[in-house]
């Protein structure tokens, strides 16, 4: 019996002497995070590839964006020859290509980025937003976006993207570039 509590009181100790580093961890990462978002949003406004490139953990990262159902059905539906086959579902493509589109736009491309949600340990991280794609302004698509993140030795990087799209006009948000 002595054991047990010798051993409870030890872990005990340890975890009431660590609150201190415990508590600054999720209030440091969600600064850190946070300065990412805002670079990512920054960056598009600017056409500045060279900062959107260094969020990324590499440029082969995970990037997929996924049709509504209700996005695939109405491009269906407008297609001039019914024998075409179904529209994707989904498409893959990277942030160098993204970037690279933002950059040989003629008109303004910024993207808006609501109810942002952070989950951490410190090593890891889940980012979750509710994004609108806008070009000269209006919006042209929008739903949700992950990030997947990793803290690397020069800081957190951006190691997937993933986001749904709806591109409806009629069901459009009515959001304006910040």
């Amino acid at each position: 019996m002595k054991s047990f509590f010798s051993a409870s009181a030890l872990t005990l100790g340890l975890l009431l002497a660590t609150p201190q580093t415990l508590a600054q961890t999720p209030a440091a990462d969600r600064q850190q995070i946070d300065a990412i978002v805002e670079t990512f949003r920054t960056a598009i406004i600017k056409k500045d590839t060279a900062s959107f490139m260094g969020l990324f953990l590499h440029e082969g990262i995970t990037w997929t964006g996924v049709f509504t159902d209700r996005a695939v059905e109405r491009e269906y539906a407008n297609r001039p020859d019914p024998a075409l086959p179904r529209p994707p579902k989904y498409f893959n493509s990277s942030p160098r290509k993204f970037i690279e589109s933002i950059v040989k736009a003629t008109k303004p491309r910024a993207e808006t980025f609501d109810n942002v949600r952070i989950d951490s340990d410190g090593d890891v991280a889940q980012v979750w937003f509710d994004y609108s794609f806008l070009a000269d302004g209006k919006v042209q698509n929008w739903g949700k976006e992950s990030w997947q993140m990793v803290r690397t030795e020069a800081g957190w990087k951006i190691a997937a993207v993933v986001w749904s799209m709806e591109d409806d006009p009629a069901l459009a948000p009515s959001r304006a570039s910040k």
